[in-house]
């Protein structure tokens, strides 16, 4: 088993620490790490099913980095272990000096959203939406999850009301796409005012994509 990985330089580790803080703050659960072909691929979970007759749509961040090796692995670990090892390394390692090794941090037993893995190749194009929308979505779905939640809410309603919420159209993009995604771009800084998003498609999963990572939702 694969016990660690390079990244190529010190930004490279910086971006990385930075999206995982931002998808902790979204998800307290598991991120995936696929590596393979010099490529590490890192999956965050947004929204996802609880259960079998939950109608929560998947939705999930995709960030990819450059690796200074091509070793094969695909690993779920704790979000929080893997920042906590990205922290000590920024004020323990040497920045200047080229790949910089990560331990991974002891797989987790794997959460029934990676059993849907998104496709990695076969992607349509299928239109734009622009970064504006998303975030009008996101900040319009934060005020209303707020306002539907009681003080005393349990965790089976916070997710309900979150499911309703992110789960609808946003207006007037085609293809359909989940508020939640608009949530996804906007809070993992995924969004610039001036750059659209494009929209793909592969079977059942739709990929919105900008330079700075990307969202699937099926």
């Amino acid at each position: 088993m694969v016990q660690s990985f390079a990244l190529v330089d010190s930004p490279s580790l910086g971006d990385l620490k930075v999206f995982l803080g931002r998808s902790a703050r979204l998800d307290q659960g598991g991120v995936r790490l696929i590596g393979g072909s010099g490529v590490l691929a890192v999956y965050a979970p947004v929204l996802h099913p609880r259960g079998l007759l939950d109608d929560a749509p998947t939705v999930l961040g995709l960030r990819t980095f450059a690796l200074a090796e091509s070793a094969s692995f695909d690993v779920v670990v704790s979000a929080r272990q893997m920042l906590d090892r990205l922290a000590l390394l920024s004020v323990t390692v040497n920045l200047d000096d080229g790949p910089i090794a990560v331990l991974i941090p002891p797989p987790e037993s794997s959460p029934a959203w990676v059993g849907i893995s998104p496709p990695r190749g076969g992607w349509s194009a299928a239109g734009e939406v622009a970064a504006p929308v998303l975030e009008a979505a996101a900040r319009s779905g934060v005020a209303e999850v707020a306002a539907a939640l009681p003080n005393d809410a349990g965790e089976q309603l916070v997710h309900k009301i979150r499911a309703e919420v992110w789960g609808r159209p946003i207006p007037d993009v085609v293809p359909p796409i989940p508020a939640g995604v608009g949530l996804a771009a906007d809070s993992l800084g995924f969004l610039r005012t001036d750059e659209p998003a494009r929209i793909l498609v592969s079977g059942a999963w739709t990929r919105v994509s900008t330079r700075r990572g990307h969202v699937l939702t099926r």
